[in-house]
């Protein structure tokens, strides 16, 4: 069997285990436990997720350095590293309503001082209610960021989500006016 058949094979075998329920981690442990070979493994289960072939290429190359310093039988660590790492995330393509949500969402974590790590993946995967509502919540402490920024920046960003029918609608009114609150009682100072 060559290369290219053994990963069809594993890609194959990679989209079985997941339509049964299996994670992602699991699966990449599973099969990098039986077969050995951690790479084509990786690219197995970005392939089976739909992560297109050059962005599962790219992945790998950057966490192929890794797999140095895990040996044989330490496969969940790898996987637990992979999770951790992002590796497997199937990147949402958003429309253009949703791209200027999410650029207002960066501009918000940038005057903010950055995503904390877990939104990340959110903001890959096209969640970017649930970023707005977890930044709605933000309180500015030791006079980091800029609140002006940030404020605005949320304000627009609620106000386009909130132009939308969606089942969190109430949720994001909310979120929405205690951002008009905290841009208005920044601005008043």
């Amino acid at each position: 069997m060559s290369h290219a058949e053994d990963e069809g094979a594993l890609v194959l075998e990679a989209q079985q285990m997941l339509a049964a329920g299996q994670s992602d981690e699991k699966v990449f442990a599973d099969l990098a436990a039986r077969t050995g070979n951690w790479g084509v493994c990786v690219l197995a289960v970005c392939l089976a997720l739909g992560v297109p072939r050059t962005a599962a290429e790219a992945r790998l190359h950057e966490v192929e350095p890794l797999f140095s310093d895990f040996a044989v039988g330490e496969e969940e660590d790898v996987a637990f590293l992979l999770r951790f790492g992002h590796v497997f995330i199937v990147d949402r393509i958003l429309e253009e309503h949703e791209e200027r949500i999410r650029d207002l969402l960066r501009t918000a974590a940038g005057t903010r001082g950055g995503f904390p790590g877990g939104l990340l993946a959110w903001l890959r995967t096209g969640e970017l209610t649930k970023i707005f509502l977890y930044f709605a919540k933000t309180r500015f402490r030791d006079g980091r960021g800029s609140p002006p920024e940030f404020w605005a920046a949320m304000t627009a960003a609620g106000e386009l989500l909130a132009s939308q029918d969606r089942p969190d609608h109430e949720e994001v009114t909310a979120g929405l006016e205690r951002c008009r609150t905290q841009a208005a009682a920044i601005s008043a100072k």
